[in-house]
């Protein structure tokens, strides 16, 4: 015990944690809420709403996101003053305001007069009125009746107090094959290749007879093409993504207080790919995503996983903006969480960095599609059962605000998650049963079993404070990355690359090196064949099954940490995993995907190699997370069991919500408890 208690405090004081960025986002206090629809009631009932909010510890309200038809009713013709009372009502119950963009939901008037703002799918039909998302992001004239809009609104009510923040749009989704994007595709590929020869000459479209002699000619839908092609739209999605957002945060930034911070909510369970997310990020305050359970229950280290990505998007604290009051509308089967889970759920964000949790929706709807999806009041206007828990939630984070200000997760190990690798598999999978986040949950498991936090991160981001990096599936690995990943090995950095990395160039060409491609050479060894397996193998200690690479070592200081046992004949007793030391740091390779045990071994084996301070153990079903700063390190422990569980402590720690000092922690399913240790409360 007294080594354990002399490694936990440390964790304070080690150099590589003091180098965390600081977090940008507003974390004086943790935040409380709900998605609130004002446009939706009469106007004397909005008072009651805010005082209930107010009673179960809200302080934060997110309005506006689908009130453009209330907004400008008719073209041109605007009425605001209904939003800047909703907003100066919130004031005077202390809750501040999250206004939306509306532009998620054109109104009726845009699109019967407007068609041609309309998004167009992939077989030529165009969107129709009455859902949402039917806008196309590459419109021109979209994008300026947009502007407009949001610029009418920060003019009414950007300068008011409580508007500490702006969200654009909602949940980005689907792109659009319509002309004037067309167009744009066009017009990008020229900006970024220069010549058709150039193009055609990386693209490699000499097979099939795929090569170009006019722009227009280049195919623009989402079908199989050329691989080249496909990572190359998927960027141009980007691109066209980033460009709708920063057309309103323009605005924005022109118009708001620097107080104001601008963010969007990214939905589609955060693991979503129809776009890379960090370059979406780039240009905003604050990440923030909506966290759904669905169907079934909390998955704590997917859920968890995901809340770590969303942190990645900035290497900052980030924002739920949207999160389930027990049950959604929208799963196979919408039931509720357990009692207790909502709680659960809304801290285990917490613990993984979020500084705000706000539910949707606040009251149901009573008509629409999303009526029966869960809320903490009901169309009566009375709380719902789950009101009761959302009061705990409020007055919990009432105690533990002040302890969090200012921390973050502070992670000694971050795991690399690379959009363009994921287009590149998806593309072309080989199997259907390589499934790229199973893959990366299959090591982020065991590496946040043994740690507090993790990061989870894009591979060109900073890599030098981390102990060990573990890159699952980095299938496409540009001399850039490869000599930034390269760097960070030389610097003294523990870089393990999972199977398919190295295999495509950033044009999505196979590489001319063997995998792991221009890292080959410093890991000492490589890939000769890879291998689609229909069905399990033998390795040292275990099996591999999924996928599985013929390694060879090509240096003498190249080591072989695992071989296949009797295999299918192509494998049978060559290498499944190579290391190599390089000055004080080392490079790694799995060739295979192995199963759980293995890969346990070989995470722990690498994290005592990286000399990666572990934190206390708890029991399996017992999450344990951590957050640092300000002289302090807090740890939030969550049974997500069905059955008590008892946790004992490294050293005697502050009890945040319930007071006083314990060295062992009791803990009922779906449990949750904050303990502080450095500087007092």
């Amino acid at each position: 015990m007294k080594r354990l208690a002399a490694l936990w405090l440390v964790c304070v004081a080690t150099p590589a944690l003091a180098q965390a960025p600081a977090p940008k986002a507003a974390s004086e206090r943790l935040w409380l809420g709900s998605a609130w629809y004002p446009e939706q009631w009469p106007e004397e009932r909005w008072a009651e709403d805010l005082r209930l909010m107010k009673a179960h510890g809200a302080n934060v309200v997110r309005i506006g996101e689908y009130a453009w038809s209330r907004i400008e009713p008719s073209e041109g013709a605007y009425d605001l003053a209904w939003l800047q009372r909703a907003v100066r009502l919130a004031a005077r119950y202390d809750i501040k305001v999250v206004v939306g963009t509306p532009t998620d939901t054109p109104p009726a008037w845009l699109t019967s007069k407007y068609p041609d703002t309309l998004r167009v799918d992939t077989n030529g039909v165009r969107a129709g009125h009455g859902g949402r998302r039917q806008f196309s992001i590459t419109s021109p004239r979209y994008r300026a009746m947009a502007r407009e809009v949001v610029a009418r609104m920060a003019d009414a009510v950007g300068g008011e107090p409580n508007v500490i923040g702006w969200q654009i749009g909602n949940e980005h989704t689907e792109e659009s094959y319509d002309p004037a994007a067309r167009d744009a595709w066009h017009a990008w590929l020229k900006a970024k290749y220069g010549s058709l020869d150039r193009l055609n000459a990386l693209w490699a479209t000499a097979y099939w007879s795929q090569t170009y002699s006019e722009w227009d000619q280049v195919p623009f839908n989402a079908g199989i093409n050329n691989p080249g092609l496909m990572l190359d739209l998927k960027r141009f999605i980007t691109d066209q993504w980033v460009a709708f957002q920063a057309n309103q945060a323009e605005v924005l930034r022109a118009k708001l207080p620097a107080r104001a911070f601008i963010t969007t909510n990214l939905g589609g369970l955060g693991w979503a790919n129809r776009f890379d997310r960090y370059a979406i990020n780039t240009g905003l305050d604050v990440a923030s995503w909506d966290d759904y359970v669905g169907t079934g229950h909390l998955d704590a280290a997917r859920n968890g996983a995901v809340n770590d990505l969303v942190r990645g998007w900035k290497r900052q604290n980030f924002w739920v903006m949207e999160t389930q009051p027990g049950f959604v509308n929208w799963a196979p089967v919408s039931n509720m969480l357990y009692p207790g889970e909502t709680r659960a759920l809304a801290w285990q964000t917490v613990g993984h960095g979020a500084d705000a949790v706000l539910f949707w929706q606040w009251r149901n709807a009573l008509n629409g599609q999303e009526t029966l999806h869960g809320s903490l009041v009901g169309p009566d206007g009375k709380p719902l059962p789950i009101y009761a828990e959302a009061a705990q939630i409020g007055a919990d984070f009432a105690k533990a605000s002040r302890a969090l200000a200012g921390t973050s997760p502070n992670a000694q190990v971050a795991v690399l998650q690379d959009y363009d690798s994921r287009w590149a598999i998806d593309f072309q999978p080989l199997t259907k049963d390589y499934d790229q986040i199973g893959v990366l949950l299959d090591y982020y498991r065991p590496l946040k079993t043994a740690l507090g936090a993790v990061d989870v991160v894009s591979a060109a981001a900073p890599l030098a404070r981390y102990k060990l990096v573990v890159a699952p599936s980095l299938n496409v690995i540009p001399d850039a990355l490869a000599r930034h990943l390269a760097d960070y090995v030389r610097g003294g950095g523990h870089l393990i690359l999972g199977p398919r990395s190295g295999l495509k160039d950033e044009y999505n060409r196979l590489d001319t090196i063997r995998q792991p491609g221009p890292l080959a050479g410093l890991l000492g060894g490589q890939a000769e064949q890879f291998y689609a397996l229909d069905e399990s193998m033998a390795v040292d200690g275990g099996t591999a099954s999924v996928w599985a690479e013929d390694l060879v070592v090509k240096s003498p200081d190249a080591k072989v940490l695992l071989r296949y046992g009797k295999a299918n004949g192509w494998l049978d007793g060559h290498p499944a995993a190579i290391t190599r030391k390089v000055g004080k740091g080392s490079i790694t390779y799995y060739g295979a995907l192995f199963d759980k045990a293995v890969t346990s071994t070989l995470i722990d084996q690498a994290l005592a190699d990286a000399k990666v301070v572990r934190d206390f153990a708890v029991p399996a079903d017992v999450e344990l997370m951590t957050r640092e700063g300000a002289g302090r390190r807090i740890a939030i422990l969550i049974n997500h069991g069905r059955t008590p569980q008892r946790v004992a402590l490294p050293v005697a720690m502050t009890d945040v919500l319930g007071g006083g000092t314990l060295q062992a922690v009791d803990l009922a399913p779906e449990g949750v408890a904050v303990l502080q240790t450095g500087e007092k409360r």
